[in-house]
């Protein structure tokens, strides 16, 4: 989502708003149709740029739920003539497959469909690196599997109650279970249980902020785990009330949770 952003979209009336954040499509990860009308926070360590680097020491690379491609386009961009000899992506949505694959195809990945709650359809110890951004929730003992000792995890993780604010305005309070769920410690028990080594894990808050009850919709249109059963006619009456909020109060602010997340795979002579 944008950094910054000043057009506020306040002459539009609410069924404009909704209107037109409803039509907006939304395959791949890009986020310009924000721009003015929702901002977000980016975290301190620069995912995409901290991926080039681990892609400029990698020979086999796989980015899983590669989204439209976007991110290990860029990164792979950074990194030209020192990109790994193969590189390869993971999506599950069908749209994304197809978008993904246009983006990647030029740079020699080959994009594999596969199921988010899939084994991975490769061979053990195929990749020294296996990169994801927001995967869904990360398969531990597959990516412990497909990486051979010595190779490195690196991945951006969404974290605990992340943009809640949101999310709670239209569920109403959620168990704490659920704030559970993504928690790094919890994720940092899955991989050493997968025999991986924690190299690095770090996590920040960031704010975001909603303009207009359009870019509301737009997001839980296209960030689809937040409220799994958004459609703008089952949540009018929350839609209604946030755009009043936001014409009187100003912009809705919440926050979303990162988590960069690096793990190695150790050789076998270094195994516990």
């Amino acid at each position: 989502m944008p950094a910054a952003a000043e057009n506020h979209h306040h002459h539009a009336t609410f069924d404009d708003l909704v209107a037109e954040g409803a039509a907006v499509p939304t395959d791949g990860w890009d986020f310009s149709w924000f721009e003015g009308r929702a901002t977000e926070a980016r975290p301190s360590w620069g995912y995409a740029t901290a991926m080039a680097d681990r892609l400029a020491g990698a020979t086999a690379a796989l980015d899983i739920q590669t989204g439209g491609g976007e991110v290990l386009d860029f990164a792979l961009a950074q990194v030209e003539p020192k990109a790994p000899v193969l590189a390869v992506a993971t999506e599950g949505w069908p749209p994304n497959v197809t978008k993904a694959t246009a983006l990647l195809r030029p740079r020699g990945v080959a994009v594999v469909a596969v199921p988010e709650d899939a084994p991975l359809p490769f061979a053990d110890e195929a990749f020294d690196l296996v990169s994801s951004r927001h995967p869904v929730s990360p398969n531990w003992p597959e990516i412990a599997r497909v990486l051979r000792p010595g190779g490195t995890y690196f991945a951006q993780h969404v974290g605990a109650r992340s943009v809640f604010e949101l999310v709670e305005h239209f569920l109403g309070p959620l168990p704490g279970e659920q704030s559970a769920v993504r928690l790094p410690e919890r994720e940092r028990v899955g991989a050493e249980a997968a025999g991986l080594e924690i190299v690095d894990l770090r996590s920040e808050r960031l704010r975001m902020e909603f303009y207009d009850i359009g870019a509301v919709v737009h997001f839980l249109r296209k960030v689809v785990w937040m409220v799994p059963d958004f459609t703008v006619e089952k949540y009018e009456p929350q839609l209604r009330s946030l755009h009043e909020r936001i014409e009187s109060e100003g912009p809705f602010v919440a926050h979303s949770s990162r988590h960069l997340f690096e793990a190695r795979k150790p050789q076998p002579h270094e195994a516990r």
